[in-house]
């Protein structure tokens, strides 16, 4: 093996007598950095914009949800809740009643989701940070927070005392509705702050203190609809939901991040793997060129091979010269691209050269899994060139 990648090594880094074979390698050398950089950098691109995406609903969304997997209610007694409190990996839960409701105020009419939360939601989820006029529930009155988009759409602000927030839900039950007026179960509350997230949550829900919300959905004491907690740091969350399903059972789900916004994960990676396979398939034209140089060099130097053929060197050996050139060509090419893809990613991180606003420059993330697989990418796809070209070797070319 070590003739081959000699022989290899000086065809690779030699220049030939020929300038078209030089200028044709040259070309294929560049075709297969700037295809690295620029594959490198799409994914780059695509791990900021995911991690952009996700950063307003990490504020939203606790590190587990627990949910009923069947109907809208989950029974936890004091004990199963007095369980939980003991398992070391976990720094604090929230109980949450939550369901569908009817908004009116002043004329104008809304549907969204009431959130009935306790007193731990507020270290259980960053949702303080999210609050852009007002305050968060206030415990010496009824209260609520809505979202920046259903202020917008019932006129409604914080402390608004000109007319209270009307909240209607069904009342539960069987049977057709004979009396609209007692189907109803109603409350009135005082908006004390405005939350913004991102459109789709800034629509949905409307913050209520969790007896409030228990009261109005008619939840017995041990009926709640979902359970939110927040991790240790650094604690393994594998081992953490596998305690929980021990105290909770098997006929409830465990949701972390991920599972919480699969539809947002599901569209991201769809484009990421999207881009990717159209770069993949820009790189396979690219190394083309890498097959073409191979085919160039071995006419080139197929008086040398007829030399080193008496000499006694046999066929195979001679397709592993060039096959070992294609393959070092594209991993060297390969490599100065990634490098120079870290480079180019990394000034955009510091100065932000590419904006999507005057203030908001686009995000990118150096993720080194995204460099292994442009490196391997290229790796596959020059070992394939490679042996394309390196099988023209053969006695009738010799002849």
């Amino acid at each position: 093996m070590r003739f081959p990648l000699y022989i290899a090594q000086r065809y690779l880094f030699s220049k030939s007598k020929s300038t078209a074979v030089n200028s044709i390698s040259t070309i294929a050398l560049i075709g297969v950095i700037v295809g690295a950089m620029a594959l490198f950098i799409v994914l780059s691109g695509f791990a900021g914009l995911k991690t952009f995406s996700l950063q307003f609903s990490t504020v939203f969304n606790p590190d587990l949800r627990v949910e009923p997997k069947m109907g809208k209610v989950i029974n936890l007694n004091a004990q199963q809740l007095n369980e939980l409190q003991q398992i070391p990996e976990i720094a604090s839960y929230s109980k949450i009643i939550e369901d569908r409701v009817f908004l009116s105020f002043k004329g104008k009419n809304t549907i969204a989701y009431i959130k009935g939360v306790d007193d731990n939601y507020q270290q259980t989820t960053q949702i303080d940070s999210t609050i852009i006029a007002g305050n968060w529930l206030n415990k010496d009155q009824k209260s609520v927070v809505i979202g920046f988009d259903i202020s917008t759409k019932l006129g409604l602000g914080p402390y608004d005392y000109s007319e209270l927030l009307e909240i209607m839900v069904p009342k539960p039950g069987t049977g057709q509705i004979t009396d609209p007026t007692t189907a109803l179960n109603t409350d009135l509350a005082i908006v004390s702050g405005v939350y913004y997230v991102n459109e789709d949550l800034n629509d949905k829900y409307v913050f209520a203190s969790f007896n409030q919300a228990q009261q109005l959905l008619s939840f017995d004491e041990n009926q709640i609809s979902a359970l939110e907690i927040k991790l240790q740091p650094g604690v393994d969350e594998k081992t953490a939901i596998k305690k929980i399903e021990e105290i909770g059972g098997e006929q409830l789900v465990y949701k972390n991040r991920i599972r919480q916004n699969d539809a947002l994960y599901k569209m991201l990676n769809t484009e990421n793997l999207a881009v990717y396979l159209i770069f993949t398939l820009v790189m396979i034209i690219a190394l083309f060129n890498v097959i073409s140089s191979i085919i160039m060099v071995i006419l080139d130097k197929k008086n040398n091979i007829k030399t080193l053929i008496h000499l006694g060197a046999d066929f195979r050996q001679m397709r592993s010269v060039f096959f070992l050139q294609g393959t070092l060509m594209t991993l060297w090419g390969g490599v100065t691209g990634i490098i120079l893809g870290i480079i180019l990613v990394g000034l955009q991180i510091k100065f932000g050269f590419v904006m999507i606003t005057p203030t908001l420059p686009y995000p990118v993330e150096i993720q080194w899994e995204n460099a292994l697989i442009v490196l391997i990418t290229i790796g596959v796809l020059g070992i394939i060139a490679s042996q394309i070209a390196a099988s023209r070797v053969n006695k009738r070319l010799i002849r």
